[in-house]
């Protein structure tokens, strides 16, 4: 199956893994080991990050600065990853991890603390999926920022297609849709060719179909989790239909992620369904701020309520590798709550007792939508993919059945690899009828 190696190699990490303890509570920062660095000898703090783009315009730098101003004799040093959800997993099987990183979403908590050191609680006072990324009662990762999805449009491409009213049902996207395209804009940038964008169209968009924060989990409970008729498939179909109708980028294999803010930004494409944090980036690629529109994605015909599931950016945490685990606890701190890294980067805040002032989530938010707070993903589940060699949220999968001949074989070759993988996982009877 194509599209798989994250997961595969995820399943030998959890072998590679076995040795350490997994009952490690010591509080990351509180060891001698790793002194505080000094003015006379400079210690370099390696940062890994999946914003190569903050990377190259100098905004991380910008944090490093004021960090190593707070830290004499310190030096961050940034290595971004252009594939990150694919490509952190392999840094993990050789422990080149750097200090500070990004948690992987495929490791299953249980084996977090093979990799990571646990945080200090006082970090997580009104965080946010504060035991999003915890085992056993310890926290190993906290959240960067807090986003919904929803369209991401320009307002300026949708005045010259003659959009006056904008579009609350599925029909009326589909139409808004067909009047960008024959303007001559590309009515939506899917980012079919970067991958990870893909995810926003199934596991997200389910989850915003169903309003149940715990949809995904729930598919460890039954041998057949893809239909036609389900929220999978209703999901995928609207890609899907996307695709056919000639409404998304010509050159779908191509990773024209950076290409396609400047697309939306210029209004020679219409919009994304993606989440808020892009919002500043396509303002930095030239869009004015009152060109940019946020609205809750019409993903059914009926009018009304929508749900928008509000999910957490990736996990910061320390590598239980470094050399400079102290120094390492303190840059997370500092990047989530004194960096700025959340207003820069478009992000609801992670801090429940702040709200945005941005007018993109204040337009966003005046349609009422019904917030579902994400939940963390089982052991269960993540065993479960695993084992048959899944990757959720790398939008491996989602690019399969998005240009798959006939949907519903594929997705019936999913479910009988799903039923063997979750049998031998949860040990059940072979024969057994779910």
């Amino acid at each position: 199956m194509a599209g798989i190696a994250g997961a595969a190699l995820m399943s030998s990490l959890l072998l590679a893994g076995c040795n350490s303890s997994g009952d490690n509570r010591h509080q990351a920062g509180s060891s001698t080991n790793n002194p505080a660095p000094t003015a006379d000898k400079t210690t370099t703090l390696t940062v890994l990050t999946n914003r190569v783009d903050l990377a190259e315009n100098g905004v991380l730098q910008k944090y490093a600065d004021k960090f190593e101003a707070k830290h004499p004799g310190t030096h961050v040093a940034f290595e971004g990853l252009t594939n990150y959800a694919s490509d952190i997993m392999a840094r993990l099987s050789t422990r080149s991890m750097g200090d500070a990183l990004l948690v992987p979403n495929n490791l299953t908590n249980e084996d977090l603390v093979n990799y990571f050191e646990p945080l200090k609680d006082s970090m997580f006072d009104h965080i946010r999926f504060a035991d999003f990324k915890a085992y056993r009662g310890v926290r190993y990762g906290i959240s960067t920022g807090a986003s919904t999805e929803g369209l991401v449009y320009n307002k300026k491409a949708f005045r010259e297609a003659g959009i006056t009213v904008l579009p609350q049902t599925l029909d009326e996207f589909y139409a808004a849709c067909a009047k960008l395209k024959q303007a001559g804009i590309i009515p939506v940038y899917v980012n079919y060719g970067a991958q990870w964008p893909m995810s926003s169209w199934g596991e997200n968009l389910v989850g915003f179909m169903t309003g149940n924060p715990n949809y995904l989990n729930q598919m460890a409970e039954t041998d057949q989790p893809w239909s036609i008729d389900n929220p999978w498939g209703q999901a995928i179909t609207i890609l899907r239909t996307l695709i056919q109708k000639g409404y998304t980028e010509k050159d779908l294999f191509t990773n024209n992620w950076e290409l396609s803010k400047s697309e939306v930004a210029s209004g020679h494409a219409g919009m994304y369904f993606i989440g808020n944090w892009v919002i500043n980036q396509v303002i930095e690629a030239g869009a004015k701020s009152d060109d940019v529109g946020f609205i809750p994605f019409p993903y059914d015909n009926k009018r009304g309520k929508r749900y928008a599931q509000l999910s957490p950016d990736y996990f910061l945490g320390v590598s239980k590798f470094s050399e400079n685990k102290q120094l390492a606890e303190e840059w997370v701190d500092f990047f989530v709550n004194e960096s700025g890294y959340v207003n820069d980067s478009g992000f609801l805040p992670v801090d429940e007792t702040k709200t945005s002032s941005m007018p993109q989530i204040q337009q966003f938010e005046s349609y009422k939508p019904t917030y579902v707070e994400r939940q963390p993903p089982t052991d269960d589940f993540l065993n479960i993919s695993a084992k048959v060699q899944i990757a959720f949220w790398t939008g491996d999968d989602i690019q399969r059945w998005a240009v798959a001949k006939d949907l519903k074989t594929e997705f019936q070759t999913y479910n009988e690899l799903w039923k063997q993988a979750r049998h031998e996982v949860l040990g059940l009877d072979a024969t057994a009828k779910r």
